[in-house]
């Protein structure tokens, strides 16, 4: 821990806590001495993380009565917040043609909508505190773009904006707001966007050149593990002076590098030949299979 940010006695509250990355940043803040409050639909799901000695709660995103009962059950056990880790998110995939408005309206809502509205809901507590730090998970999808990705794509890019305008707004009263970019990582993530772009491509035009994008999400090979976010996390929390962004793993890094150094023709070229790398990776998977 840095000697600037000590965290005995701190308080955070983590959102999207019963799977992946919200676990792993859930049980890193304990290892480093935070009071932590886990909070997702899926209580049961968090009862390692309560064994080890969190708090965890109920939290239906697309629910404001939920959302306020969230932060009321954090502020009546301690009186104070900290750290709010906005983890909970998800990917659906599919052409802008076939995924429906109803789909994209939810995505934004559970992203978008429901991670500002969490932030409206601590930052009186934080502002009177005069301190605490807002952690919004995004993606290295937040700064890039790939065909079949577009609402997902959305959503993030509209995150990261939103962070930085928080950011400038709360600085004022002590309040820190960072931006975690993972990239492929462990987690429910990938089958989720899967199973959405086949769902929604079944009877598509486009079925032919999603199905291969959908094998490679569900084949994650080399994906890191889910401590390389919740370690960034905990090295926002602990610096006093975080950066505003932390990229993770390398590989995050360099693909929101490439996609700013590369014209916009270049870097369409690019992903085009991307999606003809893994249709022709599950042409020669299917070809195997059959001998």
């Amino acid at each position: 821990m840095s000697a600037g940010r000590p965290a005995a006695g701190r308080v955070a509250l983590v959102t999207g806590a019963s799977a992946g990355i919200g676990k792993s940043i859930v049980r890193r803040l304990l290892q480093h001495g935070w009071t932590v409050h886990g909070a997702a639909r899926r209580v049961e799901q968090m009862a390692e993380l309560a064994a080890a000695g969190a708090t965890v709660g109920p939290l239906d995103l697309s629910d404001e009565a939920s959302m306020k009962a969230c932060v009321r059950r954090v502020l009546d056990a301690h009186g104070r917040i900290d750290a709010l880790v906005n983890n909970a998110g998800y990917g659906s995939y599919g052409a802008l043609e076939d995924v429906s408005l109803a789909e994209a309206r939810r995505q934004f809502e559970v992203n978008v909508f429901a991670l500002v509205r969490m932030c409206q809901l601590v930052l009186p507590t934080m502002r009177a505190q005069r301190g605490g730090t807002i952690v919004n998970v995004s993606s290295m999808a937040g700064r890039g773009w790939t065909p079949f990705g577009g609402w997902y794509h959305a959503t993030k890019h509209a995150l990261e904006v939103l962070s930085d305008v928080l950011r400038v707004e709360v600085e004022p009263f002590g309040v820190r707001v960072v931006v975690i970019q993972p990239g492929r990582v462990e987690s429910e993530w990938a089958a989720t966007a899967a199973r959405t772009l086949r769902k929604s491509s079944r009877a598509s035009v486009y079925r032919d050149r999603v199905e291969p994008l959908a094998a490679l999400l569900e084949d994650y090979g080399g994906a890191a593990s889910p401590e390389v976010v919740s370690d960034a996390v905990v090295r926002a929390l602990s610096s006093a002076a975080p950066r505003r962004r932390y990229a993770t793993p390398l590989e995050a890094r360099a693909a929101i590098l490439l996609h700013w150094l590369l014209p916009d023709a270049a870097w369409e070229r690019l992903t085009a030949l991307g999606l003809r790398a893994a249709a022709r990776r599950t042409r020669s998977a299917g070809r195997d299979d059959q001998n």
